[in-house]
């Protein structure tokens, strides 16, 4: 008899066909929506089907994991954040938060967006990438106090926001930062390992190119 291995994390994992149906109506939405159309730069499922990520604890509470996948699915997706900035702001979430797993599916995506070796290990280090667009570094530098618990955000900051990228990219991007804060807080939580089976590493520039088309920039 073969049996399931146990899961490094603090959660069982979800197998596709034991699902209820509001169960398989969130995995369904997740593997079969928006993040699944593209190359594929990191795995939604692992071998046997199960959800990678933070995507498998929301099957404990479909109803709510489907209202949370929804909104990470129009964060990444439905905004006019451009993918450099949307990934930037995700890479200093994963900063802020030590994230391992949010590194591992989204450097590759960051990569793929246009981001350099040099921005993406300076956004993994919590360090100043230098960008030079006004509003990518504007956008930079609200990600960081945004994500920081303390800082009081006092009026003199907000005006500066304000004034350097407005309020709807204000707003998307606080709503980008709780959502992906709220994701790394649950992959905290419930100890979810990075994939570690062959091809499931971070992908490099070279081959984030390959599997896309776009140009390498060292």
């Amino acid at each position: 008899m073969t049996t399931s291995p146990v899961p490094p994390g603090r959660l069982p994992l979800l197998h596709p066909d034991l699902l209820s149906a509001d169960q398989r109506l969130l995995y369904g939405e997740i593997t079969g929506g928006p993040r699944a159309d593209g190359p594929q730069l990191f795995a939604l499922t692992d071998t046997e089907g199960h959800l990678n990520g933070p995507f498998n604890a929301m099957l404990f509470s479909p109803r709510l994991g489907r209202g949370l996948q929804g909104l990470g699915a129009a964060i990444r997706y439905r905004t006019g954040l451009s993918p450099r900035v949307r990934e930037t702001a995700i890479l200093v979430v994963a900063s802020v938060w030590d994230s391992d797993f949010e590194r591992y599916a989204h450097e590759p995506l960051g990569r793929a967006a246009g981001l350099t070796e040099d921005d993406v290990r300076a956004l993994r280090e919590g360090s100043d990438p230098g960008f030079t667009d006004p509003f990518e570094r504007a956008a930079w530098s609200a990600a960081r106090v945004l994500a920081a618990p303390s800082d009081p955000l006092d009026d003199d900051w907000y005006a500066a926001a304000r004034a350097a990228l407005g309020e709807t990219a204000l707003f998307e991007l606080s709503t980008l930062v709780g959502y992906y804060a709220t994701l790394a807080l649950q992959l905290r939580l419930f100890r979810v390992p990075v994939p570690d089976a062959p091809g499931h590493r971070a992908l490099t520039t070279k081959e984030v190119a390959a599997r896309t088309g776009a140009p390498v920039r060292d």
